[in-house]
């Protein structure tokens, strides 16, 4: 009967869940994106051999810069992942080996996403952007900084969701 029920498992086809997200770095640089990854995967680190979805859109105020997806995806596309499902965030603080770095068409110098292009990294010395092969360092905020998860994959940069932080009390 365990293996009649694994083999049901195994055939049933597995839906995707999917999470809009925003980062918003300095000098009004943002990003809208989403990940998707089955929802086989709900409680797990995924990784970019893992989702099944995922792109960003660069912004700086209402200019925009460029975007990047999965289906641009090359050999020699810097693409490192994680996403943690259980608390829906992306670890971040920039170390590869800790599984907090985060390289989406950016690598760690943020200069080769290419022309026209668009990326994102998330390093040991700050979170920025690459546009159109350009490391853009006024992007740079800390690395540890949360990504905010939207409560509304539709709108990546309304209603927000801090993950891996709670929110900071600003009354005073």
């Amino acid at each position: 009967m365990a293996v009649l029920a694994a083999c049901i498992l195994l055939a049933t086809p597995a839906t995707a869940v999917t999470h809009g997200f925003c980062w918003r770095g300095a000098e009004g640089y943002r990003i809208e994106g989403f990940i998707s990854y089955p929802d086989t995967a709900e409680g797990w680190v995924v990784t970019e051999n893992t989702i099944t979805g995922f792109g960003i859109t660069g912004w700086q105020g209402d200019r925009y810069l460029g975007q990047w997806s999965m289906k641009d995806l090359t050999p020699e596309t810097s693409w490192t992942l994680r996403f943690d499902t259980r608390t829906l965030s992306f670890p971040m603080g920039g170390h590869r080996e800790d599984g907090t770095y985060q390289a989406w068409n950016a690598g760690g110098l943020a200069n080769d996403c290419g022309t026209p292009g668009f990326g994102f990294n998330g390093g040991n010395r700050a979170q920025d952007v690459c546009v159109d092969g350009v490391f853009i360092d006024e992007s740079g905020i800390p690395p540890d900084t949360p990504l905010a998860i939207s409560a509304d994959p539709a709108n990546p940069c309304g209603p927000l969701m801090m993950s891996g932080r709670p929110p900071r009390n600003t009354a005073s």
